[in-house]
Protein backbone atom coordinates (compact mmCIF):
# COMPACT_ATOMS: atom_id res chain seq x y z
CA UNK A 1 0.00 0.00 0.00
CA UNK A 2 1.08 3.56 -0.62
CA UNK A 3 0.13 6.21 1.94
CA UNK A 4 0.31 9.95 1.42
CA UNK A 5 2.90 11.60 3.67
CA UNK A 6 2.66 15.30 4.47
CA UNK A 7 6.07 16.92 5.01
CA UNK A 8 6.47 20.25 6.76
CA UNK A 9 9.70 22.22 7.04
CA UNK A 10 10.19 24.19 10.22
CA UNK A 11 12.95 26.56 11.16
CA UNK A 12 15.04 23.75 12.70
CA UNK A 13 13.91 20.46 11.18
CA UNK A 14 11.39 18.54 9.11
CA UNK A 15 8.20 16.90 10.32
CA UNK A 16 5.96 14.38 8.61
CA UNK A 17 2.61 12.76 9.27
CA UNK A 18 0.32 10.30 7.52
CA UNK A 19 -3.29 11.55 7.39
CA UNK A 20 -4.70 8.04 6.88
CA UNK A 21 -2.85 6.73 9.97
CA UNK A 22 -3.61 9.16 12.83
CA UNK A 23 -0.70 9.39 15.25
CA UNK A 24 1.86 8.21 12.70
CA UNK A 25 4.52 10.94 12.73
CA UNK A 26 8.26 11.50 12.42
CA UNK A 27 10.72 14.37 12.90
CA UNK A 28 14.28 14.66 11.57
CA UNK A 29 17.00 17.16 10.76
CA UNK A 30 17.07 16.33 7.04
CA UNK A 31 14.42 15.37 4.54
CA UNK A 32 16.29 12.17 3.62
CA UNK A 33 16.42 11.09 7.26
CA UNK A 34 12.77 12.04 7.64
CA UNK A 35 11.70 9.77 4.78
CA UNK A 36 13.54 6.83 6.34
CA UNK A 37 11.93 7.50 9.72
CA UNK A 38 8.38 7.98 8.42
CA UNK A 39 8.62 4.76 6.40
CA UNK A 40 9.67 2.93 9.56
CA UNK A 41 6.90 4.68 11.51
CA UNK A 42 4.27 3.53 8.98
CA UNK A 43 5.53 -0.05 9.15
CA UNK A 44 5.51 -0.05 12.96
CA UNK A 45 2.12 1.67 13.12
CA UNK A 46 0.53 -0.93 10.85
CA UNK A 47 2.23 -3.79 12.70
CA UNK A 48 0.89 -2.45 16.00
CA UNK A 49 -2.63 -2.12 14.58
CA UNK A 50 -2.51 -5.72 13.38
CA UNK A 51 -1.34 -6.94 16.80
CA UNK A 52 -4.23 -5.04 18.40
CA UNK A 53 -6.71 -6.61 15.96
CA UNK A 54 -7.52 -3.27 14.35
CA UNK A 55 -8.49 -2.95 10.71
CA UNK A 56 -5.77 -1.37 8.59
CA UNK A 57 -7.22 1.66 6.78
CA UNK A 58 -6.97 1.81 3.02
CA UNK A 59 -5.05 4.84 1.77
CA UNK A 60 -7.57 7.50 0.75
CA UNK A 61 -5.67 10.78 1.06
CA UNK A 62 -4.38 12.26 -2.18
CA UNK A 63 -2.41 15.40 -2.83
CA UNK A 64 -2.32 17.98 -5.58
CA UNK A 65 -0.51 21.19 -6.38
CA UNK A 66 -2.28 24.51 -6.87
CA UNK A 67 -0.40 27.16 -8.82
CA UNK A 68 -1.10 30.79 -7.88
Amino acid sequence: MKYTVVIEKTENNYGAYVPDLPGCVAVAETQDELMELIKEAVELHIESMKLDGEQIPEPTTVSAWVEV
